[in-house]
């Protein structure tokens, strides 16, 4: 199986660019902190769920999109007007979720490689 198309951004706009662009494929969206010049995030969570969601991309169809999406730096982020969690009802980070689908995996949801996978491959 050929590997999905993966889009790497960082805020709002960007991450509704690329869906715009993609709008005829299946969505995958991984929602994490922003990383430091180290390549670190500030959410512990996200650095331990990104290997596992990564993991299981070998699941996603080729026909699928995986789009990573920076959320912003702490301070944004807990801001409760922001635009991810005002437009796109996230409650938390990491967030991984099927765009335009009720199907979703909130923080420590997305440590469980089964359930990644469960969501990369059910219809």
């Amino acid at each position: 199986m050929a590997p999905c198309e993966e889009v790497n951004v960082r805020g709002y706009d960007e991450f509704c660019k690329a869906v715009s662009e993609r709008k005829d494929k299946t969505i995958f969206a991984y929602f994490s902190g922003d990383k430091d010049a180290a390549g670190k995030s500030w959410c512990p969570d996200c650095v331990k769920a990104e290997p596992v969601v990564r993991g299981e991309l070998t699941h996603i169809s080729d026909e699928s999109v995986f789009i990573y999406c920076q959320v912003g730096e702490r301070a944004y982020w807990k801001d409760p007007n922001n635009d991810f969690k005002k437009t796109l009802k996230l409650t938390g980070v990491p967030t991984l979720l099927k765009y335009n689908t009720p199907q979703k995996l909130v923080e420590e949801q997305c440590l469980k490689a089964d359930l990644v996978r469960m969501m990369f491959t059910e219809d």
